[in-house]
C-alpha cells in the first residue's frame, strides 16, 4: 500500500500548542513497525506548487503565506503559528494527498500519512488547516483529466466547513460530513449531505448512521474516486471530540468505508485529519487502525482473486 510521506511533516511547535504534530512521525514509525506499509511503499512528495495551490485558493492568501504577512486574526484563526517550516509543511502535505490520490486511481487504494485539513478556505485558514489538500487534489486531477467524480466522505468529528464551501456549488463532487452536531465550527457550511450527531453517540447508532447514509450515497451518486477523511477525534475521551466511540467502535467504523469501497470496485486515498488523544503516543496508536483495516481489505482482495470460479487455487 502506497503511501505520501515526508520527514517534514513534522514542524516544531511552542511546547504548549494543542496540536499534536508528533503524531506524523510517530504513525509513520509505527506502520513501518508493524509492517503495515514497507519504505519501498513510500511516496516522498515535494511541494505542492502554486499553480496548482491556485485551483482552490486565492493568490492574495497564498501570497501572504509565502512572505509571511498573515496579520495577527488570520493567524489566529489558523491557530498555528506562522513560520517558513509550516509553509513549506503545508505545501508537501497538500501534495502528498495528490500523490496518493493519482496513486489510488493506479492501485485501488493509498494513503497520505498526513492531510486531511479540511478546515481551510479559499483565501483563508482556520481550524489548525492553512491549505485544503483534498480540494487541490480534486482540482489538479479534473484539470489533467485524471477524474470526473469524487466523492469525500469526511468522519473527522468536526465538520469540513471549508470543503464544503469550496464545492458547494460543484455536481460533480459529493461531500459527506458526518460529525458533532454542537461541536466546532460554531456555523457550519452546506455538505451535499451533513449529518449531525449529538454529544456522547456511542458505537451501535453511530455506525448505523454510517452504513445508512453510504448505501444512500451510493444509490444516488457514482464516484470515479473517494477521499477519505479518517479523523480519529470521535473516539471517547478525545481532547476535541465529545462523541464516544470504543477503539473497536472505530475499527469497525474504518472496516465500514473501506468494505463499501472494495465491494464496489472504487478507489480510495485515505488522509488522517483531525485526532487529539491524550498523548501523540496515543493518537498514531489510534491512526493506525485504518492501516490495519486497509491492509486486510487488500489481502482479502488478493485472497479472492487467487481463487477460480471452480475453487482451484491459482498462480
Amino acid at each position: 500500500m502506497r503511501c505520501a510521506w515526508h520527514p517534514d511533516y513534522f514542524v516544531q511547535l511552542p511546547p504548549s500548542h494543542p496540536f499534536p504534530m508528533a503524531k506524523y512521525p510517530l504513525l509513520c514509525e509505527r506502520l513501518l513497525r508493524q509492517g503495515l506499509v514497507a519504505r519501498t511503499d513510500l511516496i516522498q512528495p515535494v511541494e505542492a506548487s502554486l499553480e496548482d495551490l491556485e485551483l482552490v485558493h486565492t493568490a492574495e492568501y497564498l501570497g501572504q503565506l509565502a512572505a509571511g504577512t498573515l496579520d495577527a486574526a488570520a493567524v489566529r484563526r489558523i491557530g498555528v503559528p506562522w513560520s517558513p517550516a509550516l509553509w513549506r509543511r503545508s505545501r508537501l502535505a497538500a501534495q502528498g494527498t495528490l500523490e496518493a490520490a493519482r496513486a489510488a486511481l493506479e492501485d485501488g487504494l493509498a494513503a497520505n500519512l498526513a492531510g486531511g485539513t479540511h478546515h481551510a478556505f479559499p483565501g483563508h485558514g482556520e481550524g489548525f488547516c492553512i491549505l485544503n489538500d483534498v480540494a487541490v487534489a480534486i482540482r489538479v486531477l479534473k484539470r489533467d483529466a485524471r477524474l470526473r467524480r469524487a466523492l469525500v466522505v469526511d468522519l473527522d468529528v468536526h465538520q469540513g466547513n471549508g470543503t464544503a464551501a469550496i464545492f458547494e456549488n460543484d455536481a460533480s463532487v459529493f461531500t459527506f460530513s458526518m460529525h458533532g452536531e454542537r461541536n466546532y465550527p460554531a456555523r457550519k457550511m452546506r455538505s451535499t449531505l451533513d449529518v449531525g450527531l449529538a454529544d456522547g453517540m456511542g458505537d451501535d447508532e453511530y455506525l448505523a448512521l454510517l452504513r445508512q447514509h453510504l448505501d444512500a450515497i451510493f444509490a444516488a451518486f457514482a464516484p470515479d474516486l473517494l477521499f477519505y477523511l479518517a479523523g480519529v477525534d470521535p473516539v471517547q475521551g478525545d481532547r476535541y471530540g465529545r462523541l464516544g466511540l470504543s477503539d473497536d467502535g472505530l475499527r469497525r467504523r474504518e472496516r465500514c468505508v473501506l468494505e463499501a469501497c472494495a465491494t464496489r470496485n472504487l478507489p480510495v486515498v485515505i488522509t488522517m485529519a483531525g485526532g487529539y488523544a491524550a498523548t501523540p503516543e496515543r493518537t498514531a496508536e489510534l491512526h493506525a487502525l485504518v492501516f490495519e483495516e486497509a491492509v486486510a481489505v487488500l489481502r482479502r482482495q488478493v485472497d479472492h482473486c487467487s481463487i477460480d470460479p471452480g475453487g482451484a487455487t491459482g498462480t
